[in-house]
């Protein structure tokens, strides 16, 4: 079964930091571009960051300068390192997959709030 599984949400204060890791299995990961994409409460889903398979990235404006995306090809895993956090970061955050077809992981809850 293909499976992202995403870890490292958490409750984190203003300013703080979270990495959060997105373990992929039942795939060849390493043919996937990967993304971080969040949905905070009566908003839509979008998109935070995203990685290719050569390695480029790219990321919403509201984030930029604070997080980076990363990838693991040996540990078939991504990773969202999120620094000087925002309450307006606070959201559930979905690990993303896409090739030929594309999968979703279930979400981790981030909250940032004092």
């Amino acid at each position: 079964q293909v499976q992202l599984v995403e870890s490292g949400g958490g409750l984190v204060q203003p300013g703080g930091s979270l990495r959060l890791s997105c373990a992929a299995s039942g795939f060849t990961f390493s043919n996937y571009a990967m993304s971080w994409y969040r949905q905070a409460p009566g908003k839509q889903r979008e998109l935070v960051a995203s990685i290719g398979i050569g390695g480029n990235t790219n990321y919403a404006d509201s984030v930029k300068g604070r997080f980076t995306i990363s990838r693991d090809n040996a540990k078939n895993t991504v990773y969202l390192q999120m620094n000087s956090l925002k309450s307006e970061d606070t959201a559930v955050y979905y690990c993303y997959a896409t090739f030929l077809r594309n999968y979703w992981g279930q979400g981790t809850q981030v909250t940032v709030s004092s």
